[in-house]
């Protein structure tokens, strides 16, 4: 029996989050768009057939960023605050033996080009910009969802931790660009999930942290007296 076995991508992920930072700890947290641009030969619109009939897809990846750091047999979920150690089959850690995720997406649309070039338009995406796609397969409700399943450590959505506002020079400056009302729910809804490490939460009020979202560095800190993140800049990104 074969122990190793070869993949390739069938598509890869646009996703708005160009680095690791401020991504979604799991998919469909945030409501934020994304496409999966499929690549030949698998860029056929006739392999789609009927996968406009479903809302929701399971998407297999690859953690490829994570591939020269190996894996880890035990790692700190941080849902426990980083000072506890689960085994990785346990979590779901992107420092996995064949570094592979999984994510649940909604789909929105397919287009194609001639009958090529197929782009999958889905919603709550957790991953980076250009991640390797290896599968995608329709969500089946009868099958996927498991009733009185549970989760262990994780069994609930986590709440928002921060409250957010923004500094009234940068709500101005969002409120006169295009789609900035889109932009700043955006940042909001990722900010408030609270990005940082665990391991420093908490300890680090007044500290500056740069989020990169879309073609921005969002600039945010939390607040000594209030606890509050405050986002006060917004940068273009360095190509």
């Amino acid at each position: 029996m074969a122990d190793r076995f070869r993949l390739e991508a069938i598509g890869h992920l646009r996703t708005p989050f160009p680095d690791k930072f401020g991504i979604p700890r799991q998919a469909g947290l945030v409501d934020l768009p994304g496409t999966i641009e499929m690549v030949p030969p698998y860029d056929e619109r006739a392999f789609f057939e009927g996968l406009e009939e479903v809302s929701h897809l399971w998407v297999t990846f690859l953690f490829h960023r994570n591939l020269e750091q190996g894996w880890r047999g035990r790692v700190r979920p941080p849902r426990l605050g980083g000072n506890r150690r689960l085994g990785v089959f346990a979590t779901r850690s992107p420092f996995r033996p064949n570094h592979l995720g999984l994510s649940v997406v909604r789909l929105h649309g397919i287009d194609s080009r001639a009958g090529r070039e197929v782009k999958l338009r889905i919603s709550g995406v957790d991953m980076l910009d250009g991640t390797p796609v290896v599968d995608i397969k329709p969500y089946l409700p009868y099958a996927d969802a498991v009733t009185g399943a549970r989760g262990g450590f994780a069994s609930a959505a986590p709440e928002p931790r921060l409250k957010v506002r923004f500094t009234p020079e940068l709500e101005t400056r969002l409120q006169a660009m295009p789609q900035g009302a889109e932009l700043a729910d955006a940042i909001r809804a990722l900010v408030a999930l609270d990005p940082r490490p665990a391991y420093v939460a908490g300890e680090d009020h007044g500290k500056e942290y740069g989020m990169a979202l879309y073609r921005w560095n969002v600039r945010w800190r939390v607040e000594d007296a209030t606890g509050e993140a405050v986002v006060f800049g917004m940068e273009p990104l360095e190509v």
